[in-house]
Parts: structure tokens; sequence; C-alpha cells
């Protein structure tokens, strides 16, 4: 199975769709329009597993949400973060795409090659 965490007004995110149609051997597709159906806390912590790295790795620290939650602020806790998401779904990086358990963010859309290699 192949998760896409996608937003379909992202053209990167579109690429990643396309990409994994041409990729895909056989393998059911599920894409999920999370600013439609936001993930919960444990779905992230789950996600931000998958992906390893920092959790700030799957935020986009540039939207007006990042800034005006105070979320760049010193201290800010991975709780907190998590939280924020919930609350604010733009806020996830996309598109993140998940196979076999591991995940990558699809920015560049060449990250996703590593899933099927």
């Amino acid at each position: 199975m192949i998760t896409i965490y996608h937003n379909p007004r992202c053209s990167k995110s579109r690429a990643a769709c396309d990409l994994v149609s041409t990729a895909k051997a056989n393998e059911p597709v599920e894409v999920i329009e999370y600013l439609k159906k936001p993930l919960t806390v444990d779905q992230l912590k789950a996600l931000h597993a998958m992906l390893g790295g920092p959790l700030l790795d799957m935020i986009r620290t540039g939207e007006t949400e990042y800034t005006e939650l105070g979320l760049d602020a010193p201290g800010v806790t991975d709780d907190q973060l998590y939280e924020a998401i919930v609350r604010h779904p733009i806020l996830l990086q996309r598109p993140i795409v998940v196979r076999d358990g591991r995940a990558v963010i699809g920015r560049p859309t060449e990250n996703i090659a590593a899933l099927f290699g």
C-alpha cells in the first residue's frame, strides 16, 4: 500500500501523485487530502517516525500560521508542534509519500524514487 498525503492545490503534490501512479507495481494507492481530513497526533507521530530526522522537517515553517502561533519561539515542544499541525494542517509539509513503512517528503519529487529503488 502506498499512501500520499496530498494537497491538490500544490503542484509538487500533484507531481507526486503522477509519479506514484507511473512507478507503482500493481500496489493500491491511498490519497489522503490532509487539509480536508487532518491527521491525529498519533498519526503524525507515526509519520514522523517513518520520516526520521527532526520534526521541523515535516513542518512548513514559511506558513503564516507558523509565526503567528509562535512556533518559532525557543522552547516550543514537539507536543506543541504536533497539536499545531492537527489544528492547522496547512503546516504539514507536502507531499509525503509512505510505502512499506518508509516515508519521504516529495520535495523534490526525486525523493519519492527512493521508495521504489
